[in-house]
């Protein structure tokens, strides 16, 4: 079976930093897959592609998306950053704090984790950690438990906020 020519579009957007533009993908490709099978760009996971999960999870135009449940089509003209396209202080915090505070195991989650970290820790200046468990509701990690990442949140945060006295390790416990 030919797709007709409506059921094909053109799509063009910046994407870490650069344009890029892809021809002829199926009208409902989605974002992740886009990024993934078109641009090579294998960072973005696909767990539930429900977007329940987060592992997908981008910026888009500045925002946290999910990339599974947005249509490529739409993001025509938009600025997109994945986690490969994560850069600056913010991401080095994260990175340091996620080793530190031993926030990652089997790293399915990691990307999206990182990218909805990432803009916690930049536009929340005021950061307890209940709101730091709240603002990752939308991110599922099946092996940490979410104490460690909590922390590295937080201690990110502290980092980031020139606080040299950064959030104790409690070495793990209950969350």
């Amino acid at each position: 079976m030919t797709m007709a020519a409506a059921d094909v579009v053109d799509v063009s957007l910046r994407v870490n930093g650069t344009t890029r533009s892809v021809h002829g993908i199926p009208a409902r490709t989605n974002l992740a897959d886009l990024l993934r099978e078109h641009l090579g760009l294998t960072g973005t996971h696909l767990g539930c592609e429900h977007g329940v999960c987060g592992a997908c999870t981008v910026q888009l135009d500045g925002q946290p998306v999910r990339s599974c449940i947005q249509l490529a089509a739409a993001c025509d003209g938009a600025e997109v950053v994945t986690v490969e396209g994560l850069e600056g202080p913010a991401v080095d915090a994260l990175r340091e704090s996620f080793s530190a505070e031993h926030g990652l195991q089997c790293g399915f989650c990691t990307p999206g984790m990182l990218v909805s970290c990432h803009d916690i820790v930049t536009r929340c200046s005021d950061l307890d950690e209940d709101t730091a468990r709240e603002e990752l509701a939308g991110n599922l990690c099946r092996c940490t438990g979410y104490a460690g990442i909590v922390r590295a949140v937080m201690r990110a945060r502290e980092r980031l906020a020139g606080t040299t006295d950064v959030v104790a390790s409690s070495g793990g416990g209950s969350s």
